[in-house]
């Protein structure tokens, strides 16, 4: 086993050093050789060996993450955002790479540009997805040339069979189907799926334990055990576990939230746990408070933009980043049109720090945040009825014309 590679990291001044233990795994590959559901495949057959981490999509980052493999198709095409307004995201999520508080998986896209290759001079390993001679030999220099470990040297077949051709000194194979909606099998993916335990576990043996003793709120709630604790499904939460998170938990108290968990269940607690602060463990910042926003039209700079769209009872707000990335920073203080007579429900493909701030700020009988995999949206904070825990169906998606409230 390839003992880890570690790197130092410059922040700030030229002075100040530091030691990130925690490893970063990069997959490298010419577009469409399957390298995103590759990544998908890992993240779910690593959590379900409870190997704490994280997937980090760097070209440019767009929070696609599960929703967009598990999503309604019309929903989640709609909901993606497409792309950068300029490379301003790109120092940040280099940032993110080194300062990263879980092991990653960073998937570098297919086509980098020689700055965003810059990303990998953060990250550690590297696997190698490829399906012709030439692209294995593009990437194999690339990697190279940034000082990764090659962790695997794996060939893509759309059409093929899986094989596992060695595992020593480096793991080397076929995988075969990676179409978007399907999943990595086969003795490769296995024996990769075994490699990156290897190197995740001892990085991370009493991470969870120190993160949470580290939280800014004296009442910071690990999901997992949350969900342990319930008796509710942890890997699969569901709005109806809401009433029951929401009767355990105390309200109007400062609250933190860790771990794995939906948009809407974050939202939730967030809406429960006002006036008093709620917190989130983000694994790109570490522990932060949900950034108080304030009620009003956007401003003319704003980082977002709103479109309002009138709904029988309700008004969908569908929000959306102007730029690829958008730092807590920028978002204290921002201004929001979230007000309606009815309920409102909240659309977007957003950070979870950002839902919780949306939350908090609305002003409505109720508030639901689409969950994209059914269509309809999941009731986070209610006055009466439709209760919380309910989801709010409704069809349709909203038009790319209608009219929107936008800072640029």
């Amino acid at each position: 086993m390839d003992t880890p590679h570690i790197k130092y990291t410059k922040f700030g001044l030229e002075s100040q050093v530091a030691f990130n233990p925690l490893p970063a795994v990069a997959i490298g590959g010419p577009p469409h050789s399957g390298k995103s559901v590759l990544a998908y495949s890992l993240t779910r057959a690593l959590r379900q060996r409870n190997i704490p981490h994280y997937v980090l999509r760097a070209y440019p980052p767009d929070y696609e993450g599960d929703w967009f493999y598990e999503g309604a198709r019309e929903w989640v095409h709609h909901l993606r955002i497409k792309g950068a307004r300029s490379e301003a995201w790109l120092p940040l999520v280099q940032q993110d790479v080194a300062r990263r508080h879980l092991p990653l998986i960073v998937d570098m896209g297919g086509l980098p540009t020689a700055e965003q290759e810059r990303i990998l001079d953060e990250c550690t390993h590297a696997i190698l997805l490829t399906p012709d001679v030439v692209s294995r030999q593009v990437w194999e220099a690339r990697m190279a040339q940034h000082g990764l470990v090659l962790l695997a040297d794996l060939h893509s077949e759309l059409r093929g069979e899986n094989r596992l051709v060695s595992t020593e000194p480096l793991l080397q194979g076929t995988l075969a189907g990676l179409e978007r909606r399907s999943e990595a099998t086969g003795p490769a993916f296995e024996a990769l799926i075994v490699r990156l335990s290897t190197l995740f576990k001892p990085a991370t043996r009493g991470l969870r334990r120190r993160h949470l003793e580290a939280a800014p709120v004296e009442l910071a709630v690990d999901l997992a055990q949350l969900a342990e604790h319930l008796g509710l499904a942890k890997q699969a939460w569901l709005p109806s576990d809401l009433p029951e998170v929401l009767e355990y938990l105390p309200q109007a108290r400062p609250l933190g939230l860790y771990g794995r968990g939906p948009n809407w269940l974050y939202a939730a607690v967030a809406a429960h746990a006002r006036p008093a602060p709620f917190a989130l463990f983000d694994v790109r910042r570490g522990w932060v408070e949900a950034p108080p926003l304030e009620q009003g039209s956007l401003d003319p700079d704003s980082p977002l933009a709103v479109q309002r769209r009138a709904l029988p009872e309700a008004t969908l707000l569908e929000i959306r980043l102007l730029d690829a990335y958008l730092d807590i920073s920028e978002a204290r203080g921002m201004r929001v049109p979230c007000t309606a007579d009815g309920g409102i429900i909240l659309s977007g493909k957003l950070p979870h720090w950002l839902w919780a701030g949306l939350v908090r700020v609305c002003q409505a009988r109720w508030v639901a945040v689409l969950q994209s995999q059914t269509g309809g949206a999941a009731v986070v904070a209610s006055e009466g009825e439709p209760e919380v825990g309910e989801i709010v169906d409704f069809v349709g998606v909203p038009s790319e014309t209608d009219n929107s409230e936008s800072g640029s």
